[in-house]
C-alpha cells in the first residue's frame, strides 16, 4: 500500500525527524490539539502550549509533564518554536501575533499531525458524525488484531483510556476534521467517509460547497488509495459515484444489496452489506457480507458474524465500516470482525455516567439533528427496558448551525418525551452577529409542547432532574459543556434520594 507523502505545506521541517525540534501549541486543551501534542511529544519533540480553559485534556497534559500554562501571552513562545495552531485561534492572538512579528514557523494542526504520520499507511476518517467512533473502533480493532496502530482521534477510547498513541505498526487512524476544510491537508491511503450531510454551512455556504469538498477529499487519496462511502447515506453514495468515475477505487458500504443501490453496483469494485440480526440496550448482533461486481454479475463472499458491544443501529453501521479499512489493512475478515467486538465505546458517545433516584444518567456528543435522530433511538429502546422515559437536556452548538438547522433540531428532539433546551454553547462565534439566534429557537421547534428553554446551565439542569422519575433516561446532548451538566444532575437527584430516606425515618 502506499504512505502518505511529505506535507510540502511545512517545507521548513524535515519529516519523520521530530526528535529534539520543538514546538508551541496555542489552544493546546482542545480536544484536537491534545491530541497532537501528545504525540509530538512521543516522537521525541520539545511541547510547550497554553489555553485560556483549564480543561481535563490541559490537565492530562501537566499531569503527564508537558509545559502547559493557563492564559495567553506573547511571553508564553518560546523563539526557536514551531507554532500549531487550530482555526479557532484569531489572528489577535498575543501569541500568535508575536509568532507571525518573529517570522516563525506557523501550521495548522493538521498540517502537524501529517509530520507525526510520516512513512505510515494514514486512515483518516470522515464525516459530518461517526468519524469520532469509527476511527475509535478501528484504532481499537487494530490493536486487538496486533497491528500496533497509531492514532489521533478527538475522543477518549474507553478501553484505551486514551485517544493518542503512537503505535510500533504500519497504520496510522485519524479522526479529519471537515468544519475548516483541514481534512484537505491529508493524504490518506484510505479515506473513510461516514456520511456526507451537509454542516458548517458557515464555513461552505452551500450543500453543494459541502459535497464538493468531500470529492476535494477522495482526490487527495495517494496513488492507487481506496475510499471507503456508506452508501446508506445519499452524500456519500454520491461521492462514490463520483469518485468512481474519476477513476478511484472505492467500496461502499450499507444496509442494502449491491442490487438495491441507486445505479447498480459500482463496476469492479466491493459492496459490503450490513445485516442486523439482533438488537439490546448492550448490543447489536449482525452479519457482513462482500459482494463483487463485475460487467456480468455479482459474486458474494461468504458472511460474517459481528458482535457491537456498544447499542444502536449506527454503531454497527460504523463498524461495517471500520471492518471494511481493516480489510484493506490486510487484517482477515473473521479476525477483524472480532476484534471489532471488543471496542467499549467513547468518551461522550452514549457514556453512562451514574444513576441516582433510579435515573440513569448518560452524556452524549451528538449535535446534529441526524446524530440526535440516531440517538434518541437508542435511548428509547434502553429506556422501554428500564420501563421509563427519555429526558433530554440539550446545549445548541453555534449560533449557524442553530441557526440554519433549529426546525429539524425541533424534529429530532420531538422523540424524546421531555426536553429542556439551555443556551447555545458559541464556540468560535458571537451572538451579536446572530441576532434573535438562542436555545429558544429550538426549544420553540419541538412539537407538542415538550420542550422549554431555561438560558441558564445549572438551573436548566435542575429542570430536567426535577422532572425525572425512577427508570427515566436522561440524557446531556451537546458538543459544548453540557457534559459538565450530568454531575449537576447526579447530584440534584441525590439530593432528592437523600431527602426521601430522611422522610421515610421520620427524620431520625
Amino acid at each position: 500500500m502506499s504512505q502518505t507523502p511529505s506535507p510540502s505545506s511545512v517545507p521548513e521541517l524535515k519529516p519523520g525527524s521530530l526528535v529534539g525540534e520543538s514546538f508551541h501549541l496555542i489552544g493546546v486543551g482542545g480536544v484536537g490539539m491534545s491530541v497532537v501534542a501528545t504525540l509530538l511529544a512521543e516522537q521525541g519533540a520539545h511541547v510547550t502550549g497554553s489555553d485560556v480553559h483549564e480543561g481535563p485534556a490541559f490537565i492530562e497534559l501537566r499531569e503527564a509533564g508537558r509545559e502547559v500554562v493557563l492564559g495567553h501571552d506573547a511571553a508564553n513562545v518560546p523563539e526557536d518554536s514551531v507554532i500549531v495552531i487550530s482555526s479557532a485561534i484569531k489572528e489577535s492572538n498575543p501569541e500568535l501575533a508575536i509568532a507571525r512579528e518573529r517570522r516563525q514557523v506557523v501550521v495548522h494542526r493538521s498540517q502537524a499531525l501529517t509530520l507525526i504520520a510520516e512513512g505510515k499507511d494514514f486512515v483518516a476518517v470522515a464525516g459530518a458524525h461517526g468519524k469520532t467512533t469509527t476511527s475509535a473502533m478501528l484504532a481499537q480493532a487494530l490493536g486487538a488484531a496486533g497491528q500496533s496502530p497509531s492514532f489521533a482521534i478527538g475522543g477518549v477510547v474507553r478501553s484505551l483510556g486514551t485517544g493518542a498513541h503512537l503505535g510500533a505498526g504500519a497504520a496510522f487512524v485519524a479522526e479529519a476534521d471537515e468544519s475548516d476544510r483541514s481534512f484537505l491537508n491529508y493524504g490518506p491511503s484510505i479515506a473513510l467517509v461516514t456520511n456526507v450531510e451537509p454542516d458548517h454551512l458557515d464555513v461552505y455556504g452551500t450543500a453543494e460547497a459541502f459535497e464538493d469538498a468531500f470529492l476535494d477529499f477522495a482526490h487527495c487519496l495517494v496513488a492507487d488509495g481506496l475510499l471507503i462511502a456508506c452508501a446508506d447515506d445519499p452524500g456519500a453514495l454520491r461521492l462514490a459515484q463520483h469518485a468512481d468515475e474519476d477513476g478511484l477505487r472505492v467500496v461502499t458500504y450499507g444496509t442494502g444489496a449491491p442490487d438495491s443501490l441507486p445505479g447498480g453496483a459500482l463496476v469492479g469494485e466491493a459492496h459490503i452489506q450490513l445485516t442486523i440480526t439482533a438488537r439490546s440496550a448492550s448490543g447489536t448482533s449482525a452479519v457482513l457480507t462482500r459482494f463483487e461486481a463485475d460487467d456480468e454479475q455479482v459474486r458474494s463472499e461468504a458472511p460474517v458474524n459481528l458482535e457491537v458491544a456498544v447499542p444502536g443501529d449506527h454503531m454497527a453501521l460504523n463498524a461495517a465500516g471500520a471492518w471494511a479499512a481493516g480489510l484493506e489493512l490486510g487484517v482477515e475478515a473473521n479476525a477483524m470482525a472480532q476484534a471489532l467486538g471488543t471496542f467499549e465505546g467513547t468518551g461522550r458517545r452514549f457514556e453512562n455516567r451514574g444513576e441516582a433516584a433510579g435515573v440513569r444518567v448518560v452524556d452524549d456528543y451528538a449535535h446534529h439533528p441526524t446524530e440526535i435522530e440516531a440517538l434518541l433511538a437508542t435511548a428509547r429502546e434502553v429506556a422501554q427496558g428500564r420501563g421509563g422515559r427519555v429526558l433530554v437536556l440539550f446545549q445548541p452548538h453555534l449560533f449557524s448551525r442553530t441557526r440554519d438547522f433549529a426546525e429539524r433540531f425541533g424534529t429530532a428532539l420531538g422523540r424524546a418525551d421531555l426536553v429542556i433546551v439551555t443556551d447555545v454553547y458559541p464556540a468560535r462565534e458571537d451572538q451579536a452577529d446572530y441576532p434573535g439566534v438562542s436555545g429558544s429557537t429550538v426549544a420553540s421547534q419541538v412539537p407538542a409542547g415538550r420542550a422549554r428553554f431555561v438560558a441558564g446551565r445549572r438551573e436548566a439542569a435542575w429542570a430536567v432532574a426535577d422532572q425525572a422519575r425512577a427508570g427515566d433516561l436522561v440524557l446531556t446532548v451537546g458538543a459544548g459543556d453540557v457534559t459538565e451538566l450530568a454531575d449537576v444532575i447526579l447530584e440534584r437527584l441525590g439530593q432528592r434520594d437523600e431527602s426521601a430516606a430522611g422522610e421515610s425515618t421520620g427524620g431520625a
